[in-house]
């Protein structure tokens, strides 16, 4: 070898260097190094070898993984130097803060709620200096979300939040195919200020209970229907998002006097024939390899390729929601979504209905709100620009706007 060109070789301490350059960044490890001295270069070296290349470079765990390990484990030795650096460390690199939130949920059942207490005020803090605060949630009581399930069977999950004001009507908002009521978390909390809300998991999804398969969509409606009948506010205005909305429609037909009015975003009255053979085909391959085997496609047609590459936090929020689902749940409602058939029977909805769709959505396109529109009375069409399927995730300032318009409109007098 020439003496006079650097070894391109790397050692363990050097592939140790960059695991643990990675992991906290390169400030604190050039300050780290940097300061070594003879009495402490060895340990230095000795925790860049072997903690840092021989353990943090193992292939067992990803680096998202062994930073929430590392989050417990100094949570419960009480290390919250080091708890402080690994967090705002993971933070910065793009872990989401509701990871972290989980670890620390978990951390107060095996690490004592004292700890925990201490690790969510420093978190907290951590997420307030790196600009990642969360929006606020009080727990007062006219802001508190109360959390219960419906006493009728199937058991449904419910949250409840909010208050009517004057004539402001109160509000269901129904949830996609492989999401759950999380889904409408901002929105909701928007609306509570006016108006009584509540969420619910569809069956098979979320908190919800999940019935052996598969189901048909009027066994939605009718869980819907005696949901709406078992709350006991009603008529109520409707918020559905694609499955969410097909269950909407069936109530306006089905059940009319449970509805005061009917919100119709991103869905479909039917599919073509052609698409029938597409749902055998996810059916499939969740059977074969669970919700992972479709995690992709779905996330394709939830969200536009430009908010995936812009916003890959929150779309990797949604992404581990829909894994979360039971598998069961999910596969048994697909029927029920293939073979929706309310097309012919639109001209019977009789309440004010709004129909929103995303100019970007592949999965149910503007053709299908433009045809749901068509046939009910008065119905008015809203087209979100730059919005694909989940149009009140990825414009959700365009969707609540669309939505408070309708709304204003149904308190004013006739």
């Amino acid at each position: 070898m020439n003496d006079s060109q650097p070894d391109a070789r790397q050692d363990e301490f050097e592939r140790g260097l960059a695991n643990r350059r990675a992991v906290l960044g390169d400030a604190w490890v050039d300050r780290a190094l940097g300061q070594a001295s003879a009495f402490n270069a060895e340990f230095q070296s000795l925790i860049t070898r072997y903690a840092w290349h021989d353990i943090w470079g193992r292939p067992g765990l990803d680096h998202t993984t062994r930073r929430l390990l590392v989050l417990g484990m100094t949570m419960a030795a009480a290390r919250w130097e080091e708890f402080e650096l690994h967090c705002r460390a993971a933070l910065r690199a793009g872990v989401a803060p509701e990871l972290i939130k989980e670890t620390l949920m978990q951390g107060a059942i095996y690490c004592g709620v004292p700890a925990a207490n201490t690790g969510f005020k420093l978190a907290l803090q951590i997420l307030r200096d790196e600009g990642l605060l969360p929006s606020p949630q009080p727990l007062t009581t006219a802001q508190r979300i109360a959390v219960h399930d419906t006493f009728s069977q199937p058991q449904l999950h419910v949250a409840l939040q909010g208050a009517s004001r004057g004539d402001a009507p109160p509000l269901v908002l129904s949830h996609a195919l492989g999401l759950d009521l999380q889904m409408w978390d901002a929105l909701a909390a928007g609306l509570a200020e006016r108006h009584r809300v509540l969420r619910y998991d569809h069956r098979g999804h979320g908190g919800s209970a999940v019935p052996p398969g598969p189901y048909a969509m009027d066994d939605l409606v009718d869980d819907a229907a005696r949901l709406l009948r078992e709350w006991g506010e009603g008529p109520v205005v409707w918020v559905g998002l694609s499955m969410g909305g097909m269950v909407g429609q069936g109530l306006a037909i089905r059940h009319p006097e449970l509805l005061r009015g009917l919100v119709l975003a991103n869905t479909s009255a039917k599919y073509p024939e052609a698409a029938r053979p597409a749902w055998a085909e996810r059916i499939a391959k969740i059977e074969q390899g669970g919700l992972a085997a479709i995690a992709d496609t779905v996330i394709e047609r939830y969200f536009s390729a430009a908010f995936r590459r812009e916003q890959p936090a929150l779309v990797d929020a949604f992404r581990r929601t829909l894994l979360r689902t039971d598998p069961a749940g999910y596969a048994a409602c697909c029927p029920a979504v293939a073979a929706v058939d309310w097309l012919g029977r639109l001209h019977a909805v009789r309440c004010p209905t709004l129909v929103i769709a995303g100019a970007e959505d592949v999965g149910a396109p503007v053709a299908m709100s433009e045809a749901i529109a068509e046939r009910i009375g008065d119905a008015r069409l809203a087209v979100i620009e730059g919005a694909a399927h989940l149009s009140v995730v990825e414009q959700p300032a365009a969707f609540a706007h669309h939505l408070q318009t309708f709304l204003a409109g149904l308190e004013r007098p006739a």
